[in-house]
């Protein structure tokens, strides 16, 4: 590939007026997936950081789940009501906006003299944090169809290591210098982040044409309705994402139990295996750039069934869980990339609201399999654990087979 194609090129303009090319280089890839880590990162750093907060603010330990449970439903909230604002306003400036009204909400948090101020920052943080998927949406557009999958490969890896890389950071930052410091530090790096894509990010011609925010939200759900390949894959995503959450919320369980007693850095520490399968599966962006995002889909998922073999060994061999944990991050990244492919080929003008919709149904299994995982460990323990992993990766497969008939292939548009 010669240095004339590496470059992305795609013209934003109405077909009927003279047309300016916007690019995206290397660097505005690797900048994207950056911001979307940071961003994502700023709703699962609660989570180490609980038994720390709940002490200071003597908050009974049977309210303070509600920091995450809150965070995680104002995300959801912000997909569907924030996203969607990418199909209407310049997102070279909503992007850097609503970083900016982050960082408000960071420092907040990290300042808050109460407890109240605390769940009312961190709901403001989760709103907000969806700026990661505005980012996603744009890098579809910004990308040439011949490599758009391998863009959004790279930019949503940025996430998952974001998720995964959380938590270690929030442990060591909080060790050293308390866990106010890990939403200023946060605050910190998303400020800086906000000046730098506010000054690399192209600005775009919108068409003269635009829905109101009410109809917008309406067009939102009604794509549902109009797109198979939408509704296919969403259900997907939901039960994938409830099979890496049904993993990640129970693996501290029995790895910080006897025999195993490890420290909490030392289980944190686990989540660098997850950004190794996650780095490994940018290239399912590649494969289905090519068409052969159906068959990207079917390996992945028998993948993700077989991970949970490894994944029960944990009590046996800890090398050959990490094998599992690999396998598994590989299989889930691999799948949402080639999703992501598929939804975003559909309408370029409604590609913020492609994204919105979908990643709904993401957060959904999220919350799912962290619930359901939570009861099975107690009910069962980790055998029952890796039986309901297995199940559901089961059932994403039988899905997948009963729908692949439905589903177009991947569209350049």
């Amino acid at each position: 590939m010669n240095t004339k194609q590496r470059k992305q090129v795609i013209f934003l303009n109405k077909p009927d007026e003279n047309r300016k090319p916007l690019t995206m280089s290397r660097s505005l890839i690797l900048l994207f997936a950056v911001s979307c880590g940071l961003s994502v990162a700023n709703i699962y750093y609660a989570q180490p950081l609980l038994d720390a907060i709940a002490s200071e603010f003597a908050i009974p330990p049977s309210f303070i789940g509600l920091v995450v449970t809150i965070t995680q439903i104002c995300y959801a909230l912000g997909l569907l009501l924030l996203v969607p604002l990418g199909d209407l306003l310049n997102r070279r400036w909503l992007i850097p906006g609503q970083m900016l009204l982050s960082v408000g909400a960071l420092t907040a948090v990290g300042l808050a003299p109460s407890s109240t101020v605390v769940f009312i920052g961190l709901a403001f943080v989760g709103l907000l944090a969806v700026v990661a998927q505005t980012l996603v949406a744009f890098a579809a557009t910004l990308a040439i169809p011949a490599e758009r999958g391998r863009t959004l490969g790279l930019v949503t890896g940025g996430i998952v290591i974001g998720i995964l890389l959380a938590r270690s950071v929030a442990g060591v930052l909080t060790d050293f210098t308390g866990w106010r410091s890990v939403y200023l530090f946060s605050a910190g790096l998303t400020f800086i982040l906000a000046g730098i894509l506010f000054g690399m990010l192209p600005s775009e011609n919108r068409r003269e044409e635009s829905l109101s925010y009410r109809r917008l939200l309406r067009s939102t759900l009604a794509l549902f309705f109009k797109e198979p390949v939408l509704r296919v894959r969403a259900l997907l995503a939901l039960l994938i994402f409830t099979d890496f959450s049904i993993l990640w919320t129970s693996l501290v369980f029995p790895l910080s139990a006897p025999p195993l007693s490890l420290s909490h850095t030392a289980v944190g520490a686990f989540g660098l295996a997850g950004i190794a399968g996650a780095l490994a599966a940018t290239r399912a962006g590649q494969l289905a750039d090519r068409g052969t995002g159906q068959v990207t889909t079917g390996a992945a998922l028998i993948l993700l069934l077989a991970s949970w073999y490894p994944i029960s060994r944990i009590q046996h061999s800890i090398p050959v869980l990490i094998i599992g944990i690999v396998l598994l991050d590989l299989a889930v990244q691999a799948v949402h990339v080639t999703n992501q492919s598929m939804i975003l080929s559909v309408r370029q003008e409604a590609r913020s609201r492609l994204t919105g919709g979908y990643m709904m149904f993401y957060s959904f299994g999220s919350a799912l399999g962290s619930i359901a995982s939570t009861f099975t460990y107690e009910l069962a323990g980790w055998r029952g654990i890796c039986i309901l992993g297995a199940g559901v990766s089961a059932l994403a497969i039988l899905f997948w087979w009963m729908t692949r008939g439905c589903q177009p292939g991947l569209k350049s548009s």
